[in-house]
């Protein structure tokens, strides 16, 4: 059967220099990011305050519940790759996901704590509903972005900068809208306009579906049974995530296990299948993909141990803490254009860094975020809140660290992966972000210090700080000196366009539609 190219740039109609329909993607995932960052700034307080767990308790909690956002999106990119299509699994997704943020409105009697509220079953409920809602979602709608574009088109790293604004608009808004009238009012009004915003999500994306222009659809034409199971299928995932959100030290244990697996796998069929330059690719991927989970473990204290270090040790001039969650967001909406700028100015001189030497960068700042607000706590003294200043400023190096290494990397991913093996590179990816995110709870458990004095718990704080602080600067620096080697490891040069990314039929029967473009540009929980 002919093969008809699917329009791309101008042909397709654009805005911006970009296709129309990424906009449409921007929109939508923005009250997406909006529900799920306005339910994220309030969790932690949530957890202490109204559950009265423990501050490692709630660290533990907090850093399962990530990790498994992370790995839901391995079954659901595999249902859309192989039978749903993306644009179903994003649907399916978002159908989850309203109902996990409505369901955290149902908080039961406050202050009696986890033990003696049996309301607690329906929070677990609602975590395990976000978790496999965003499994769906996430990793399929920045999926459709990889999609409007050929594997070289240089507009990439814009495009996926410019969905990364989307994200972080809407991570702005729902942080100091859902935050301050989560902690003012009430929790439950706090995550009830969470499920407002995830709702409208839904609406922009079912009203713009034209714009995909065939994107994301079914690899081939799906029965309703079979549909239905597989929706089924996203249920019983429901339950299973209900069941371990509850009980942390199996997560700990999967990611072990399942990600050990992963990667011997991916290195097996990296040695046994592939040619030199693609074996290659993928050892530089994995190099990146580890390097990656030292970054997100340190990076994920914002939701944690960040958050509660925000509320009872900074002079936050009556600002409720949750607020605070927005200053990432609006740094990247105010810095994002300009490193895309950067980036594209770069790289028209031959001058622009490797994504390595990014990575390497990346690691670098969030370690000095800490080390700046360690110092800046010391130099007004352990028994005076620590200036506000500092907040902004831990904010902006794991920021600017951010767009070093998040959007980028996630756009080296996709480049760097087989058209074959894209979905199990970005699986790989998902449980190393996973990995960070547990660990993160665990680094969040440690500044736990429980039956001592509020100056001696601070110091706690400070010294876990200082500790992960040097240590990201130390694996910063080995990764600047090995990055050329690195680079030389993803053989950019001969780097071509597969031609099944640009027609509107899989090459064979086991690849379908847009196999190979499964970028999750956002790549934080």
């Amino acid at each position: 059967m002919a093969t008809q190219q699917l329009p791309h740039g101008d042909s397709a109609g654009t805005f911006l220099g970009h296709p129309k329909g990424l906009f449409m993607l921007f929109f939508a995932e923005m009250w997406e990011r909006f529900s799920y960052y306005g339910m994220r700034a309030l969790l932690i307080f949530y957890l202490t305050k109204h559950w009265l767990f423990s501050d490692s308790e709630a660290g533990i909690i907090y850093g399962a519940y990530t990790a498994l956002v992370y790995i839901t999106p391995v079954v659901g990119g595999y249902l859309a790759d192989k039978y749903l299509g993306q644009r179903k699994a994003v649907l399916f997704g978002a159908v989850l996901l309203t109902a996990g943020h409505f369901f955290m409105a149902f908080e039961g009697q406050a202050a009696v704590g986890h033990n003696n509220n049996p309301m607690i079953n329906v929070f677990w409920l609602a975590l395990a509903l976000i978790i496999v809602g965003s499994g769906f979602l996430k990793a399929n709608i920045s999926v459709i972005v990889g999609q409007l574009y050929p594997r070289t088109d240089v507009r990439r790293d814009g495009a996926y900068t410019i969905f990364y604004m989307g994200i972080n608009l809407g991570a702005a808004l729902g942080s100091l809208l859902c935050g301050y009238i989560g902690e003012t009012y009430g929790w439950n009004y706090g995550f009830g306009l969470a499920g407002v915003g995830m709702l409208a999500g839904l609406a922009v994306f079912v009203i713009g579906k034209g714009l995909l222009l065939g994107r994301g659809e079914p690899p081939a034409p799906l029965a309703k049974g079979r549909e239905f199971s597989l929706y089924g299928v996203g249920l019983v995932l429901v339950a299973v995530c209900w069941f371990l959100v509850q009980n942390q030290a199996l997560v700990g244990g999967l990611l072990g296990v399942f990600g050990g697996i992963l990667v011997l796998y991916v290195v097996g069929v990296a040695v046994t299948k592939l040619e030199p330059e693609d074996r290659d690719r993928i050892f530089a991927a994995l190099f990146l993909i580890i390097t990656s989970i030292i970054f997100w473990a340190l990076f994920e204290q914002a939701g944690s141990s960040l958050n509660l270090f925000t509320d009872r040790h900074v002079d936050r001039g009556g600002v409720p803490a949750s607020v605070f969650q927005s200053i990432n967001a609006i740094y990247i909406i105010l810095l994002a254009p300009i490193f895309a700028t950067a980036w594209t100015f770069l790289g028209r001189k031959g001058l622009e860094p490797s994504a390595p030497f990014k990575f390497g960068l990346g690691v670098v700042q969030v370690g000095l975020g800490f080390l700046v607000l360690v110092w800046g706590a010391a130099s007004v003294g352990i028994d005076v809140p620590t200036p506000v200043i500092f907040i902004f400023l831990i904010y902006l190096l794991h920021t600017t660290g951010e767009l070093c290494l998040s959007p980028v990397g996630l756009s080296a991913m996709n480049r760097l992966a087989p058209a074959h093996m894209a979905s199990l590179i970005m699986g790989t990816w998902f449980f190393a972000s996973a990995t960070g995110n547990f660990a993160a709870g665990l680094i969040a458990s440690a500044t736990g210090a429980e039956g001592v004095g509020e100056e001696a718990g601070k110091q706690v704080v400070l010294d876990v700080y200082s500790t992960v602080g040097w240590f990201a600067i130390g694996v910063g620096l080995a990764v600047l000196v090995v990055s050329p080697l690195i680079k030389k490891m993803m053989h950019l040069d001969t780097l071509r366009d597969d031609d099944a990314r640009l027609v509107g039929e899989a090459e064979g029967p086991g690849e379908p539609q847009g196999a190979g473009v499964h970028p999750a540009v956002e790549n934080r929980p």
